[in-house]
């Protein structure tokens, strides 16, 4: 086990910015520590992150422990009176190196107020030597409030940064051998609304592309459905080199469901993002998270839900068993019996599979350029997951032959 060890819950914003953590810690000097990145999202996921440091202290006694991320930004006293801690850091903190320094670290709790900060003033970039694909954080807050989450009360109001940095920093990974960057962000779609002229994600997206011309592909992660400006249809339709591939934030399909969650989206909205998209680029490939067994819920609103998973022909989804999170409204409203969620969970994740065998199934006959992130396993542009045979290394963009599937993933040949 490695003297400093980065522990992460959570999502994949969290990860990549685990990354970055790792870096600064070690930049500070910081050695034989532990550092536990939280999640706030579910009142279980802040259970399990506790049940992991007691582990943790356990398995290492000697270490520094210091825990972060949103759920330590959002309840810091609860993780500074737990003995297993030395340090409790928050969001706005965790991403500094001087956080991590010895005179520092004799300070056991340091938690800013996050809705004090208006500026993201640079990317996170998180990025290791010979991986396929780097992630740039190009958004971080939300200024939304969706009744189930409480993440902007760990992550605080919408901010940007400033396009010239992320296309700086871009041209730098791209200058390092990196084949393709993920956009990313916690409200992606809201990128640009609190700078000057208030630009589009659309127009960051065609700015990148243009002033990048060596980058082979950029993709976008999670965005929300409510919304796709005029820019960014554009680019899907005009620009080969943004992946083929969006993951929405549905979260529902049925309209009184959405309302109750305070979505700013429709089902027919969803459903018309989706065709116009799929009519500028009809090969691309859809992805959405999904919660089953949201309060109120009945039979015939999570059927509509289970139905919009055909109806939109969405390949990928992330389903997500409503858990109640203390503070949120949701929490307050009638509840489902937790065996119903769960079954409602089995039944989405089953449609889940059938919609990607689907989309595996489709695939079969086609040339796709394959991004290979291991040896043997490789990315398409549309995010099919490819399984092939041959020598290939790690971030090379290769032409490959579709010949079946898996279940799970396609196999490929590598084209002659």
């Amino acid at each position: 086990m490695s003297a400093l060890e980065v522990v992460t819950f959570g999502c994949r914003l969290n990860a990549y910015e685990s990354e970055v953590i790792r870096t600064r810690a070690t930049e500070a000097g910081l050695a034989e520590a532990v550092i536990v990145n939280t999640c706030a999202v579910t009142g279980e996921a802040v259970r399990q992150a506790r049940q992991s440091i007691r582990k943790l202290r356990r398995e290492r006694p000697g270490a520094r422990l210091i825990v972060t991320g949103c759920a330590a930004q959002i309840d810091p006293a609860s993780f500074a009176d737990m003995p297993e801690v030395d340090l409790v850091l928050g969001n706005a903190e965790k991403l500094d190196a001087a956080s991590y320094a010895p005179c520092a670290t004799a300070v056991r709790t340091r938690v800013s107020d996050i809705f004090s900060v208006h500026e993201q003033a640079a990317p996170t970039v998180s990025h290791r030597a010979g991986r396929a694909r780097a992630h740039v954080e190009i958004q971080n807050g939300c200024d939304h409030r969706c009744t189930f989450c409480i993440i902007p009360f760990g992550r605080g109001n919408a901010r940007s940064v400033p396009a010239g940095a992320v296309v700086e920093a871009i041209r730098c990974l791209s200058t390092e051998g990196c084949r393709e960057v993920v956009l990313t962000g916690v409200d992606l779609t809201s990128w640009g609304a609190d700078l000057p002229g208030r630009p589009s994600l659309g127009q960051l997206v065609r700015r990148i592309l243009k002033m990048v011309p060596e980058l082979p592909r950029l993709r976008l992660s999670s965005i929300d459905a409510a919304e796709i400006d005029a820019d960014l249809l554009a680019a899907f339709a005009e620009e080969e080199r943004l992946a083929p591939h969006l993951h929405l934030s549905l979260q529902a399909g049925d309209d009184m469901i959405l309302k109750r969650m305070k979505r700013r989206h429709s089902r027919a909205d969803a459903l018309a993002l989706i065709a116009a998209v799929r009519q500028v680029r009809p090969e691309t490939a859809f992805g959405a998270d999904l919660i089953a067994g949201f309060p109120t819920e009945t039979p015939a609103m999570f059927e509509n839900t289970l139905s919009l998973v055909g109806e939109a022909g969405l390949a990928y989804l992330h389903v997500f068993p409503f858990s109640p999170r203390p503070g949120t409204p949701a929490a307050r409203m009638p509840q489902l019996a937790r065996a119903v969620i769960k079954a409602r969970a089995q039944t989405l994740r089953a449609a889940g599979a059938a919609a990607l065998e689907r989309h595996l199934a489709a695939r079969i006959g086609a040339a796709v350029d394959g991004l290979v992130e291991r040896p043997g396993r490789a990315r398409a542009a549309d995010y099919t997951e490819l399984a092939f045979a041959g020598d290939a290394a790690p971030g090379a963009l290769v032409r490959m032959i579709v010949t079946g599937h898996d279940g799970a993933r396609a196999t490929a040949r590598l084209a002659a």
